[in-house]
């Protein structure tokens, strides 16, 4: 079934949300697919859902089909270039392709879970996300580090970041045993992006970011009524 596609709004407008101290823009696509019906099916009645290793996310995954991933990345490539300033001797290079759905309980989470995260420092690599079921699911949280100020982690600043978010967990204990959901007395939530249903959100792996779990709606493993999202993940080398 990796031929599955999916067609793409002609009359699609991009929104773009600038966020954070340096203004990052994140992309935002409302009624992103003339229909998601096809995509949703397919990972109800065909996706395999696992754990994976190689990952800190809280829940399952399964493969994307391979048009589907190739139809979003041909709607939105040129507008990524464009707003991001991607260098053209630069080639897009997809890194990896999968649903999602959360499955980890709160007192399942290890700390790395419980705390907002990056994807990576490099600089042109960047998240696509494509909200796919009908029902109120959990936003897309942005934050601050309130010890450093930072909300990018970037290669001249990683290993600072990095440091000094240990040795606030030295001085001050773990963080509790939930979701990070609101603000505490390490991050700062400065930004939302709403879950909203056939919404497509781009944005660059460098900034902090937590899923704002509601456990009574996002905790599911079935693709029917759990978050079920579609992740894509890409990078220009």
């Amino acid at each position: 079934m990796n031929d599955l596609a999916i067609q793409i709004n002609r009359d699609i407008k991009l929104k773009i949300m600038t966020v954070g101290v340096d203004k990052t823009p994140v992309i935002v696509i409302d009624d992103f697919a003339i229909d998601t019906h096809d995509i949703i099916a397919h990972a109800c009645a065909h996706a395999e859902f696992k754990a994976l290793d190689n990952t800190y996310y809280p829940g399952i995954r399964a493969p994307l089909p391979k048009n589907y991933v190739i139809n979003v990345l041909q709607a939105i490539y040129q507008d990524i270039c464009h707003i991001y300033n991607i260098p053209q001797h630069l080639q897009l290079k997809p890194q990896e392709a999968y649903f999602s759905l959360i499955t980890t309980a709160a007192t399942e989470l290890n700390l790395l879970q419980r705390m907002p995260h990056f994807d990576t420092s490099r600089p042109f690599y960047f998240a696509i996300l494509h909200y796919l079921n009908n029902d109120k699911h959990g936003n897309t949280g942005l934050f601050r580090h309130k010890p450093t100020g930072l909300d990018k982690i970037e290669t001249h600043n990683v290993e600072y970041y990095l440091t000094s978010a240990q040795r606030f967990i030295d001085n001050n204990g773990e963080s509790a045993q939930e979701y990070c959901i609101r603000s505490n007395e390490h991050f700062e939530l400065y930004q939302q992006i709403e879950y909203k249903p056939n919404r497509l959100v781009i944005y660059p792996g460098q900034l902090l970011h937590s899923i704002i779990i509601s456990p009574e709606n996002d905790i599911d493993p079935n693709p029917k009524t759990g978050r079920l999202t579609a992740n894509v993940f890409i990078e220009f080398t």
